[in-house]
């Protein structure tokens, strides 16, 4: 049986709601219970609860559909295959910071075609679909149509990093710094909200390492379909690389190349 875009959008943004209605009430609960994974990141109830909501979702709407999630790994292989973040942003999850959200992205035969993220605790969510555009709502507003900024110098260009201690393990601290001398203004924003934020047009750069595809797969989506660009900080098209870099499209090579050439004289 094959699917329209649309229906497959529709079911994303249902999936979502499934997720939110495990990890918001959840949310800076005194009691929430919170374990060490294998690689000594956190994980919270909510992040199992609501992986195993939309899972139970798909295996019901879409049941020859592959999955691909953080929490419960990979399910058989198919030509259609949901990848999934429950809640990007554990450690603000559990620390009752509001900026963390579920990622869900649709990939047929490798492409992503739909991504949906929705951070419930600031009342937010996006979803785009491959040529349907990108799009956002509040909870006391109508969907909107967004798209990435037209600002096309470094001079006038506000960055988002995610955090230092990533590029400093990558060996990649210098050209960050470099780069920070070059724009306007850098901030960590931190996680899927600072790729929101650059889809809206309010940042023109977003970079981060040690990502897996869950981590990015729904915000590249979001952001190609806005009119930017995202690669690795190689420049590669994959989303598997290890890292990340999303741009308004219009700096993305004189980004590549400022962090190139501080790389090189490295």
């Amino acid at each position: 049986m094959t699917h329209s875009l649309e229906d497959d959008l529709a079911l994303a943004l249902r999936l979502a709601d499934a997720a939110d209605a495990e990890s918001l009430p959840r949310f800076d609960s005194a009691g929430l219970e919170v374990s060490l994974k294998a690689d000594r990141s956190h994980v919270t109830e909510a992040d199992l609860a609501a992986e195993r909501a939309i899972r139970e979702l798909i295996s019901s709407e879409r049941p020859h559909d592959a999955v691909f999630g953080e929490e419960y790994g990979a399910s058989e292989e198919a030509s259609r295959r949901w990848v999934i973040d429950p809640i990007d942003g554990t450690a603000n999850y559990l620390r009752g910071i509001p900026a963390w959200g579920t990622m869900i992205a649709l990939e047929v035969d490798g492409a992503v075609v739909v991504g949906v993220v929705s951070m419930p605790a600031m009342g937010r969510r996006w979803w785009a679909a491959d040529g349907l555009g990108a799009w956002t709502n509040s909870l006391d507003s109508a969907p909107r149509r967004i798209g990435v900024s037209p600002v096309d110098t470094l001079e006038q260009a506000s960055i988002s990093f995610q955090s230092l201690g990533q590029w400093r393990d990558a060996g990649r601290l210098d050209a960050l710094l470099d780069l920070q001398d070059q724009v306007w203004r850098d901030r960590a924003y931190g996680d899927v909200w600072s790729y929101m934020l650059l889809a809206e047009g309010r940042l023109e750069f977003v970079g981060e390492f040690d990502v897996k595809e869950y981590d990015v797969a729904a915000a590249a989506a979001i952001v190609r379909e806005a009119g930017g660009r995202f690669t690795s900080l190689e420049g590669d098209e994959s989303l598997t690389t290890g890292s990340a870099m999303a741009s308004n499209g219009v700096l993305h090579e004189e980004f590549l190349r400022a962090l190139r050439s501080r790389a090189s004289r490295a």
